[in-house]
């Protein structure tokens, strides 16, 4: 019981990590986004899509860590084995997370300061940051194939 607990405490950390990542994005593109504002207010809008981008890598923590969560019960047995998958499951979304969010928010406040200038750059900035976003998918699907993997070991449902 204790090692299991101390396995689901990791698990709950490693997922903050898609956080961080999607934070330091948001904060990222958000100071793109404030010197864009000093020049040109009319473009705030259509440069908001680095920050929404950014968004979406917490979600997939979360999508993680509800279904590992949701797959636990405390009168079964939690085998070791799928512990530690859950927990690379965990690191594996959130490390991911960090990656995708460091590309947005580099991608975003590059792009949104050049966007200022040409607004042709626009789509450009959109097709880069669905590649910086599908980091973060990679690290989703991984998450939940291993997620998958845990559950057949029983004491999980």
């Amino acid at each position: 019981m204790l090692l299991s607990l101390g396995l689901l405490e990791w698990l709950r950390r490693s997922m903050i990590f898609s956080t961080v990542g999607a934070a330091f994005g948001t904060a990222k593109a958000g100071i793109g986004i404030a010197g864009l504002a000093t020049s040109k207010p009319e473009l705030i809008m259509k440069s908001l899509v680095p920050v929404v981008m950014a968004g979406i890598i917490a979600v997939y923590g979360l999508v993680v860590s509800v279904l590992i969560a949701g797959s636990l019960h405390p009168s079964k047995d939690y085998p070791l084995a799928a512990g530690f998958i859950h927990l690379g499951a965990g690191i594996s979304c959130g490390v991911t997370g960090i990656a995708a969010g460091y590309a947005i928010g580099v991608v975003g406040d590059s792009c949104v300061r050049a966007y200022v200038h040409e607004q042709r750059v626009f789509v450009s900035m959109v097709l880069i940051l669905i590649f910086a976003e599908v980091l973060g998918l990679y690290g989703l699907i991984v998450a939940l194939l291993m997620n998958t993997r845990a559950t057949t070991l029983g004491g999980c449902d």
